[in-house]
């Protein structure tokens, strides 16, 4: 985490102050890759504390990292005003679409706080629903991670579809300006960056102190042996639910941080893909350790990055290769393996 603190201090220095023609200047691609990889950190470890630590494999946490994002996308739709292509207060979808005034579930999208809430309010309320009937009627394993990708496959079928008010398959694009403030703006680009930075350190403790707290060892006794937990006099229902809904949370927080730093938000972000890479970031990285998703989510995706520029008709062979080689020569992963060759190094030292 010291070097997450260390790149949100040196960051900005290095792509405001340094000259453009520098070998030290970042460059504004560079720090947005960046700040869209934090984002999706935040959701490998939100992933790390169902899966790794609770046993639940989901694969529909991209609905909840697009329902983030599109409640901060509302936000800066309406914060585009009449600057549009139609000159119009609303959205030029609805304008184009011949709609007449916004719909209701708009109806908080000129509050910068109110949307703020929605962010939290709508993937925790839809996964605490989601999870209370599926834990409750003990559905696991393989069958749970498949209703997770249907749940995802339906919300993206739903909001492809122009009447819902949510901007169809093109979704929510071109945004201005944030509280006002022009997003463009290289401050405001900065700070959004060291936000989301700061964002991903305090959910890494917050998930630390979790994990060694009663809550987070009866978590990992559901993993290990849920029947036993239940004969011990525990409830899992309410331990899996409670984790499971600050996941989505995380997720929607992440969501929300991404949109005004990449600039659109779509239905895509609900697709079976997405759900799928962020269990590929966090197995990368290493299962049940917390640091290791982050490590996964930065290697994945600068790895994908380099690739799909470097060879754009090869990528997703070595992407795929990648995926083959951490699997049978590290199975737990990035971290985990180099833990194993550090304690296997390290002096035995004499009783």
């Amino acid at each position: 985490m010291l070097a997450i603190i260390v790149v949100c201090l040196l960051v900005p220095v290095l792509n405001l102050m340094v000259p453009v023609d520098s070998a030290f200047h970042l460059s504004d691609y560079a720090v947005g890759l960046v700040a869209k990889i934090m984002c999706y950190a935040i959701c490998a470890l939100a992933m790390d504390l169902i899966w790794g630590y609770t046993g639940i494999l989901s694969l529909g946490h991209g609905l909840f990292f697009a329902l983030g994002g599109y409640a901060m996308g509302m936000y800066l739709m309406r914060q585009i005003g009449r600057d549009g292509s139609y000159k119009s207060d609303l959205p030029d979808f609805m304008v184009f679409l011949d709609w007449k005034e916004v719909p209701w579930h708009w109806a908080w999208s000129e509050s910068f706080i109110g949307q703020m809430l929605l962010v939290i309010l709508v993937p925790g309320l839809l996964a605490f629903i989601f999870g209370f009937f599926a834990f409750r009627s003990r559905i696991k394993g393989v069958y749970f991670s498949i209703i997770t990708q249907a749940m995802t496959y339906a919300a993206m079928l739903l909001f492809f579809r122009n009447e819902t008010g949510f901007g169809g398959n093109n979704g929510f694009t071109d945004f201005k300006r944030i509280l006002n403030i022009p997003l463009q703006q290289p401050s405001t680009r900065m700070v959004l960056f060291i936000i989301t930075g700061l964002t991903l350190v305090g959910f890494y403790l917050m998930a630390r102190w979790l994990v060694n707290t009663k809550f987070g060892r009866v978590l990992q006794a559901i993993r290990d042996a849920e029947n036993r937990v239940m004969f011990c006099g525990y409830n899992p229902l309410a331990y899996k639910l409670a984790i499971w809904t600050l996941s989505a949370v995380m997720c929607g927080i992440a969501g929300a941080l991404y949109v005004p730093q990449v600039g659109i938000i779509n239905p895509g972000e609900m697709s079976a893909a997405a759900g799928i890479e962020m269990a590929i970031w966090t197995a990368v990285g290493g299962r049940a350790s917390l640091i290791g998703p982050i490590v996964g989510a930065f290697f994945v995706n600068g790895a994908k990055s380099w690739l799909t520029v470097a060879y754009p008709e090869f990528w997703l062979y070595f992407l795929g290769l990648l995926f083959i080689l951490v699997t049978l020569l590290l199975p737990q992963g990035i971290v985990g393996g180099l833990k194993k060759l550090f304690n296997k190094n390290a002096p035995e030292t004499k009783a």
